[in-house]
């Protein structure tokens, strides 16, 4: 018997086996010294390969239909900004006299931040999803908050001296929407063949998560965050930082299916509205926070983040094998046609 055939019989999914291994790697070797800038240019260059195959295989009519759904634009704003902040509020005042006021803050300031965007949209293609929206929605989250993440600040957690960086608006126009628009111009060339090799566009959508594991954990492993906090802390912050992602899970999943949307609609619904980004996260808290409390504050973060990939990796494996569903809402890819669901 294959060893995918046992894990097969236990039921356990290889991808999340392999987060599992991307995060003991990072514990055992964490990419330190030169080789740090040189993970981040590796991360950097996987996740533009990936958004060009993307622009390549969706169409324009695909996006502009993903920016028109306001419903579900809306939707995925109002978890991200509304019902996290809500969540964040009600947990950390109920159990606040259990927690530092470092990770108290900590906590509040993953309920403020924006959506990831390269592992939203990745889970919603391996899940078989809108990617069009996921792309719109999860972008859209990342440019509302540059301006909304310090204003939420400055309101639920009394912090002042919140600026407007323009270097994650920088790194979101070089890093995604350039190569994004690069595919779209040479999507007449190499689109027809992307959809017949899916296997490539699957290594970049999970090649890209493995990698942002690795070097976040590294990250944290090198700055010893996790020796500052006692392990009754630890396990108190994973505790509720499980809670608001199965609590927000939940709620964007039902509120979907309530409002009628499409499965492959919904799958983007509950991944972008669902994520908070480390990567945007870190530098700002850089920002807005005194130097000296930073590795306490986004300890919280820095957990939520590990947590999300793999709850969601399991969550878009599971969408991934239902059966075939009417295409109606699906987005249109390289042939200008519904295309069919991809297979994972």
């Amino acid at each position: 018997m294959s060893p995918a055939d046992i894990l097969s019989r236990l039921r356990v999914d290889p991808y999340l086996l392999a987060l599992i291994g991307a995060v003991a790697l990072a514990a055992a070797a964490p990419a330190r010294g030169v080789g740090a800038p040189i993970m981040e240019g590796v991360v950097y260059g996987a996740v533009a390969l990936l958004f060009f195959l993307y622009g390549a295989r969706l169409s324009p009519r695909a996006v502009a239909s993903g920016i028109a759904d306001w419903r579900l634009q809306s939707l995925v704003f109002a978890s991200t900004f509304v019902l996290f902040p809500a969540i964040g509020l009600a947990l950390t005042a109920l159990l606040r006299p259990f927690l530092t006021p470092e990770l108290s803050l900590g906590l509040m300031f993953v309920c403020v931040l924006p959506s990831t965007v390269q592992s939203s949209i990745a889970f919603t293609s391996i899940a078989r999803g809108n990617v069009a929206a996921a792309l719109c929605g999860a972008s859209a989250s990342n440019l509302f908050g540059m301006a909304l993440t310090p204003a939420l600040v400055a309101l639920l957690l009394n912090a002042h001296g919140a600026a407007f960086s323009t270097k994650a608006l920088e790194d979101i126009g070089l890093q995604l929407l350039v190569p994004f628009i690069a595919g779209q111009f040479v999507r007449p060339l190499i689109g027809a063949w992307l959809l017949r090799h899916k296997t490539i566009t699957s290594i970049a959508d999970r090649g890209s998560v493995l990698l942002v594991v690795y070097a976040a954990f590294s990250a944290g492993m090198v700055a010893g965050v996790w020796s500052q906090v006692s392990l009754v802390s630890l396990g108190l912050v994973v505790l509720l930082d499980v809670a608001m992602l199965g609590l927000v899970l939940v709620a964007t999943t039902l509120v979907s299916r309530w409002s009628g949307f499409s499965t492959e609609d919904e799958i983007a619904i509950v991944f972008c509205g669902s994520k908070k980004s480390m990567a945007g996260g870190i530098p700002m808290a850089n920002i807005l926070f005194p130097g000296h409390a930073v590795g306490l504050i986004v300890l919280p973060l820095m957990l939520f983040h590990q947590a999300q990939l793999f709850a969601c990796a399991a969550l878009a494996r599971r969408y991934a094998q239902r059966g075939v569903s009417a295409p109606a809402r699906m987005p249109v890819l390289a042939t200008g046609r519904s295309a069919s669901p991809q297979t994972s």
